[in-house]
């Protein structure tokens, strides 16, 4: 659905965007991620068009991004807008038209969005009166609407409590099923471990990460296992120390042990797991440690939040 070869952008002679390459499946999630300041956005602006890059070429189904149709690709951006005082079904359709639709076809399909998004009930009011929530559930309807094959959101779950976030992720499912693509930028890392398939990372306009993110995770594993096991779990030969942990036992293991060689002396003391699997870091953890490896081991990690 997208390919990115070796895109950049520079802004007073320092490369925003440096030499960026990859590729975004269709049909998949896909994070996008990176700290304040990491060309995150100013990429993502290239992917819609809305910026030029200084080289390289960016391809969304084999097109150049001047050359998709409006309704192809929605945009969800950092920055909210909406029309305030109008009806919350007149901005849902007028976002509609913008994207090609007919006026009439247009109404029908922003109702079929608010009652989707659980808002009918508000459909003749102005925006204004809706809550900040509310307004975002909005704002996420104009990205929707059109049924566009690629879907770009940008801190999409900003202002959303509990029970509209799995609403909205349900919603993302849902497309996903249908054959939308969508990349996620977001700085909530537990996020793109329960939704997204692949990732990218960027920092200081460079490619710091890319993969899956089962991969991502199992690249960076501590030397490790967690066990979950009814009996207690002794220190077998091959474990430098055993701590309990979320209900089960994490096995730190002696620098040229692995953890099979484990598995069969704890089957030989007649301990049989329930659960055994590679102590693997939160993906937040692992992004802290790329940037801060990249920056050096004193230097303070920027904010994860709404990167340039």
């Amino acid at each position: 659905m997208l390919e990115i070869r070796e895109v950049s952008k520079t802004y007073d002679g320092r490369a925003v965007v440096d030499r960026v390459t990859a590729d975004v499946a269709a049909g998949e999630i896909f994070a996008m991620l990176g700290p304040n300041g990491a060309g995150k956005t100013t990429l993502i602006r290239m992917i819609t068009d809305i910026l030029r890059p200084d080289s390289g070429t960016i391809r969304i189904g084999g097109l150049a991004p001047g050359d998709v149709g409006p309704a192809e690709i929605g945009y969800l951006p950092e920055e909210r807008g909406l029309y305030k005082r109008s009806k919350v079904s007149e901005v849902l359709a007028y976002w509609g038209q913008l994207k090609g639709i007919e006026a009439r076809e247009a109404k029908v399909r922003a109702m079929k969005l608010i009652e989707r998004i659980e808002l009918a009930e508000w459909a003749d009011k102005p925006v204004q009166a809706l809550s900040k929530g509310m307004q975002q559930k909005v704002q996420l309807a104009t990205a929707l609407i059109g049924d566009p094959k690629l879907l770009i959101l940008d801190e999409p779950f900003t202002g959303l409590d509990p029970v509209n976030t799995q609403m909205f992720e349900q919603i993302l499912f849902e497309r996903r099923a249908a054959g939308t693509t969508v990349i996620l930028s977001t700085h909530q890392m537990n996020k793109v471990e329960e939704l997204c398939d692949r990732a990218l990372m960027i920092h200081r306009g460079r490619v710091v990460l890319y993969g899956s993110v089962r991969d991502l995770r199992r690249r960076f594993a501590e030397h490790a296992i967690l066990i979950h096991a009814d009996a207690p779990v002794p220190a077998v030969p091959g474990v430098r120390s055993v701590l309990a942990q979320d209900g089960g036992y994490k096995l730190s293991l002696e620098q040229g042990a692995t953890p099979h060689e484990v598995l069969r002396e704890l089957l030989n003391r007649g301990v049989a797991p329930d659960s055994f699997q590679l102590a693997s870091l939160p993906l937040e953890d692992i992004f802290i440690k790329v940037v801060r490896d990249d920056l050096g081991e004193d230097t303070p990690v920027p904010e994860m939040a709404g990167s340039r």
